[in-house]
């Protein structure tokens, strides 16, 4: 839905219709130094509240296990994070309702009641791991959740039915800096004094879609022209921090290109490479942003640890390499 404004609102009821909860926003950005706070209204019918109070709870879970494996009691899930507010009555000292906050109120009137989330530091990022072609259940990750309930106390056992649940997602953004560049490497040949150079380079260390590869080769030999085969892989990392650092890799971009290079002659290329999900949706274990119910995602982020925070609460850690390789017909690699 939309607020008069145009600014658009997500909304979501519980299935007895007697609870709604709003939101401007379902992603809430991680800036390193601080968390955007999720801050929404919980809308109540008057006749439900009776003499039970209002509470809204934001979990942070990392499942590391398919939900349909639980069985016996046993649950493959570590919650990391869990804090739960009572909305209604309000607090003496509620801080100030943001912009949006104040426009639903209005809009919606005395029973519609605001909450505000301050989300740690520390806490990881909203990451899944892609299911293969025949898995069920709720995808291993780490997700974010909100929920509403009326209740004569917090701890009350609730019924789904009778509660609002909504997915949110704390989502990272890379800043725009340079990173080192260019890398160089050389290959020496037998029955040669010269080597075959090779210089590699990205446009920026920081990027959404494409990666630009620049490549620039010497080769200081007298011998014959070269044939040479470009190999460039883009590969996802995922280190797993949750009781031991274990690392998955997958391929989500590759491109191969065949040249020659002739006798004491530089040459340059400039190779654009796209990691898609659409382009490895059967990669089972691929690390993707978390995902919303009827929203497709993308790739995970690059995630950035503040200085000083603990790895082992980061859940899932997720970083990309470019990786050149040069095969020559003269036999060997660069």
């Amino acid at each position: 839905m939309e607020s008069k404004t145009g600014t658009r609102v997500f909304k979501k009821t519980s299935p007895n219709s007697k609870l709604t909860v709003y939101l401007g926003r379902r992603d809430f950005v991680d800036h390193v130094s601080c968390v955007d706070p999720v801050d929404g209204i919980v809308l109540v019918e008057p006749e439900y509240l009776k003499d039970r109070k209002v509470f809204v709870t934001l979990n942070c879970a990392f499942r590391y296990g398919q939900e349909d494996l639980d069985v016996l009691g046993l649950s493959f899930r570590k919650d990391l994070f869990a804090k739960t507010i009572e909305v209604f009555p309000p607090a003496e000292k509620d801080q100030k309702p943001a912009n949006l906050q104040n426009r639903l109120l209005t809009k919606l009137g005395q029973n519609a009641y605001p909450f505000t989330f301050t989300i740690p530091q520390n806490l990881p990022c909203s990451v899944t791991l892609q299911p293969g072609p025949q898995d069920s259940g709720k995808a291993c990750g780490v997700d974010y959740e909100l929920q509403a309930f009326c209740a004569k106390s917090a701890d009350e056992k609730i019924h789904h039915r009778n509660s609002v649940h909504l997915v949110i997602r704390k989502v990272q953004f890379a800043p725009e800096t340079p990173g080192p560049q260019p890398i160089e490497t050389h290959r020496s040949y037998l029955m040669s004094d010269r080597s075959l150079h090779l210089e590699a380079s990205l446009d920026k260390e920081v990027t959404h879609t494409w990666v630009f590869c620049k490549l620039q080769r010497n080769k200081n030999t007298h011998n014959a022209q070269l044939q040479i085969k470009h190999k460039v892989p883009v590969r996802q990392y995922a280190d797993i921090c949750l009781f031991s650092m274990a690392q998955y890799k997958c391929q989500v971009a590759h491109l191969e290109a065949d040249d020659q290079i002739s006798p004491s002659s530089t040459s340059c290329h400039i190779y654009t490479l796209t990691p898609l999900l659409r382009n490895n949706r059967e990669k089972r274990g691929l690390a993707l942003d978390g995902k919303l119910k009827h929203e497709d995602t993308n790739l995970a982020s690059s995630t950035i640890i503040k200085e000083g925070a603990s790895k082992e609460m980061m859940g899932i850690l997720v970083s990309y390499r470019v990786k050149v390789k040069l095969v020559v017909s003269l036999g060997g690699y660069v």
